[in-house]
């Protein structure tokens, strides 16, 4: 077995926190009312196949999350939540939410290292039920 370098895992797990970090930031009402805020966060390339079935660009993003999340919204709950790095500068998240309304949904997204920091690159959520599936 190939000895594991104390450096390189500390660098992998920055990276994961780091992204994390960034994940739970966006789930903050604060943040996703502050453009600057959110703008931060979202890589310039940015793409989203929402759990809605929509597809957002970074422009549609920010314009949607900064005009519907309101003073007194209810924070998104993240469960699960656990990350990887792929590569020196792409990490993957995973993680289910529910949010105010009570609808689940599985959640996968890819973090980029960017000259100003990690940046979302691609997010995808798909709704699911807490209900196991019926056999056919």
């Amino acid at each position: 077995m190939p000895d594991h370098d104390p450096a390189v895992e500390a660098d992998h797990e920055s990276a994961v926190e780091a992204a994390i970090e960034g994940e739970l930031s966006l789930l903050d009402a604060e943040v996703r009312r502050s453009p600057e805020r959110l703008g931060a966060l979202l890589h310039p390339g940015f793409r989203e196949f929402g759990a809605s079935g929509r597809v957002w660009d970074r422009a549609s993003m920010l314009v949607h999350l900064t005009s519907t999340t309101g003073p007194g919204s209810r924070p998104i709950t993240a469960t699960r939540m656990k990350g990887v790095q792929l590569a020196p500068d792409l990490v993957h998240i995973t993680f289910d939410t529910e949010g105010d309304n009570g609808r689940l949904v599985h959640r996968s997204s890819l973090w980029s290292r960017t000259p100003d920091g990690w940046r979302l690159y691609f997010h995808q959520g798909t709704p699911f039920s807490a209900e196991p599936p019926e056999a056919e």
